[in-house]
């Protein structure tokens, strides 16, 4: 056990003991007060920011559909009309470099009027009915006329001006737009060819109208729902229950999955021999095939199972060599497991404080999702003139693209048929549309810092609960009654400023490595091979530095609710802590992995068989309260059970990895400080000191402390 002990004096000298330390400190002052300052600053921006989304910010461009006039179809005066109609469909879908569906919506060269519902029947304009007048002749169709069209106006009229349409095409609604079947017979219209038109009309509803698939899915969910409910907690049973039972089977479970990769490694090399073996004997070598690049080749040529056979064959070796020389700090790694499980089993409600990290995440990206669409539809709509191909020629003089009011009338260009004031989009000039790369950015920084921020308050509200049952010398009576929130009160009231440190420097690294891949994906097309080289290296190294960060921060966190230092300061402490012990922290950390991933493919696993069985109908005889659903797609509902239970049990086995790795420094800690003197005893679990080969001294008639 010296060898344990020893220091290495490189990363600092083991912790001293302290008479009045009895686990997570309650005397503690604020930290990083400069940091929570300029984080509160940085909000409260973050709100101003909003406010000036807010204000010149028009999300409805985005939701709703617009007439010509750029009034929202579905909204205020057309509420009751939530379909935009286009008098000529067909100038959209034959039309070239028209059509661009963005914030400002399907551009066509053809009015546009907002309708309570779509055509149902092919009607044309009969060419005898010219003369008539517009009420005479629409009758039932006068609702997909412009407003205001005089009753007593002739059709031909109207039809020049383009105020009403000239035929009319069954059409169904998508993302609130009539669209005409694709095969519907069209009418004959001048410079029109039906089989371009069908076709165009197919590609429009091909990219664009998803409501048939759109209402099956809804349906599978509404047929569904209760049994996704069911599936998801059957997975929360089964991830609690998995974490409860470690203090029971984690040291067999842990040597039955040691055991299994054992075995799978094995049977690798034994299938590597064989497949060599039958290779050697038919002479099939490597430099018979030569160089190609069909990468399948080379399973026909002894060399590469040969050497498939070293890996595997090396691998084993290291592994086994590790479990001989490993096998004490294993037995420790199981024994934390083990005290982690029963720490949680103690405190269940920090199983569910993921939740509350959920909805804090929530909101964060929630209200950055709002300002991002605010600030993208900011800006004051503009009016054009415009005026439909078939009339250009009448309209030399008029000033075509050119800004008009849409509330004034056309008039003063009687002589050009068809003009029309039509929404452009929205301006550009302006405060907050000067600016709005600038907001953009600050909005992005929000987002970032924020999340980081909600996941260290989490990590560190955890890391207090936990640390308050290792410290406690009796337990359970020694706990705090409400550990998880007293916790929670003590992390925010002191110590904002240092999750936000640390949260800062993560986003900083983040943001570097989004602008990386933003470089990287303009450069995609460059031929340049160094230039990629170099930018995959910065991308590389920037993944490393983030992991590294992560890990730091997670156990600087800890450190903090421990002992209410700042950042900086727990950060190195926790730093010099786990390198003074690296070979433990190595151990550890890859069997918890190796544990948690059986426990999510277990979870996931089970969940998503269940579901298959269930929803392709293969279980059958369950009674008349659980027959199953009928469904259009039954994967839909079985990839969403999947992957809710992946969520669920990533959030049980994210609390119990914190648990493990607060337990695990405390031991560290405890280790360094004490020495199971009656003055300085062990706060570590019974099975912990028996395979350490240590114990506390019992005092003159004095009790045994319990396991």
């Amino acid at each position: 056990m010296g060898g344990e002990q020893r220091e290495n004096e490189a990363y600092g000298k083991s912790a001293k003991y302290d008479p009045s330390f009895r686990g997570p400190i309650k005397n503690r002052s604020c930290t990083d007060i400069i940091c929570c300052v300029l984080f509160l600053l940085f909000i409260l921006g973050y709100i101003a920011v909003g406010l000036v989304a807010w204000v010149y910010g028009d999300p409805r461009q985005v939701l709703y559909p617009r007439n010509s006039t750029g009034a929202y179809c579905g909204v205020g005066e057309n509420k009751d009309k939530p379909y935009v109609f286009y008098f000529n469909i067909l100038s959209c879908a034959v039309s070239a470099n028209v059509i661009s569906i963005s914030q400002n919506g399907l551009q066509c060269p053809t009015p546009q009027v907002c309708v309570s519902s779509c055509p149902e029947t092919p009607w044309t304009v009969p060419v005898n009915q010219y003369s008539e007048t517009v009420d005479k002749v629409y009758k039932e169709y006068k609702n997909f006329c412009l407003p205001g069209v005089p009753p007593n106006m002739t059709v031909e009229d109207s039809l020049k001006e383009e105020l009403c349409p000239r035929f009319l095409l069954p059409s169904t609604p998508a993302l609130g737009r009539c669209f005409p079947f694709p095969n519907v017979s069209l009418p004959e219209y001048p410079g029109i060819n039906n089989t371009s038109v069908s076709d165009g009309i197919s590609g429009l509803l091909d990219h664009i109208n998803a409501r048939d698939i759109s209402v099956k899915i809804f349906e599978d969910f509404a047929q569904s729902w209760k049994w996704i409910l069911l599936a998801l907690a059957v997975a929360l049973v089964l991830s609690l229950l998995f974490i409860l039972l470690l203090r029971l089977v984690a040291a067999p479970l842990v040597l039955l999955l040691i055991v299994g990769v054992l075995a799978v490694l094995a049977y690798g090399i034994y299938h590597c021999w064989q497949q060599y073996r039958v290779l050697r004997d038919n002479g099939a070598s490597i430099s018979q095939l030569g160089f190609t690049t069909d990468l399948s080749a080379y399973q026909s040529v002894q060399e590469t199972w040969l050497a498939a056979l070293i890996i595997l064959a090396v691998l084993e070796g290291i592994l086994l060599l590790l479990l001989i020389f490993l096998r004490q700090r294993i037995r420790i790694a199981c024994a934390l497991l083990k005290e982690a499980s029963r720490a949680v089993g103690q405190m269940v409600s920090t199983m569910f404080y993921p939740l509350v990290t959920f909805v804090l995440l929530v909101i964060c990206i929630s209200y950055w999702a709002l300002i991002a669409l605010y600030l993208a539809t900011s800006g004051q709509p503009q009016y054009v003139y415009r005026v439909s191909d078939s009339n250009a020629s009448d309209c030399q003089n008029v000033p075509v693209n050119k800004s008009c009011d849409p509330m004034a009338s056309t008039g003063n260009f009687s002589s050009c048929p068809g003009l029309t004031c039509a929404f452009q989009g929205y301006s550009t000039t302006g405060l907050a549309q000067r600016s709005l790369f600038n907001l953009q950015i600050y909005g992005v920084l929000g987002l970032f810092w924020t999340v980081n921020w909600v996941l260290a308050l989490g990590q560190c509200v955890l890391a207090g609960a936990f640390a308050s049952f290792y410290w406690a010398f009796h337990k359970p009576k020694d706990i705090p009654t409400f550990p998880l929130s007293s916790a929670f009160i003590r992390t925010l009231r002191y110590h904002t400023g240092s999750l936000a440190f640390g949260a800062l420097i993560l986003t900083l690294v983040q943001i570097a490595r989004v602008i990386l891949e933003y470089i990287d994906h303009k450069l995609r097309g460059s031929q340049n091979p160094v230039a990629r080289c170099i930018i995959c290296c910065f991308k590389c190294c920037l993944w490393c530095l983030e992991k590294f960060i992560k890990f730091l921060n997670r156990n600087a966190y800890i450190m903090i609710a421990i002992y209410g230092k700042n950042f900086c300061v727990s950060a190195k402490n926790a730093f010099k802590l786990l390198m003074r012990n690296v070979v433990r922290v190595v151990v550890l950390d890859k069997v918890t992995d190796l544990l948690l991933f059986f426990g999510k493919l277990l979870v996931v696993g089970g969940v998503g068989v269940l579901s298959f069985f269930f929803f392709s109908g293969r279980i059958k005889g369950l009674g008349k309260d659980f027959e199953n659903p009928h469904l259009n797609y039954y994967w839909l509902p079985i990839m969403t059970s999947i992957m809710g239970a992946y969520v669920i049990a990533s959030g049980f086995f994210s609390v119990f990895g914190m648990c493990v790795d607060t337990l695990f420094l405390c031991f560290l800690e405890d280790l360094e400080r004490n020495d199971g003197s009656q003055e300085r005893p062990y706060y570590m679990p019974m099975a912990l000191m028996k395979i350490l080969g240590k114990k506390n001294e019992v005092p003159a008639g004095g009790k045994k402390r319990k396991k």
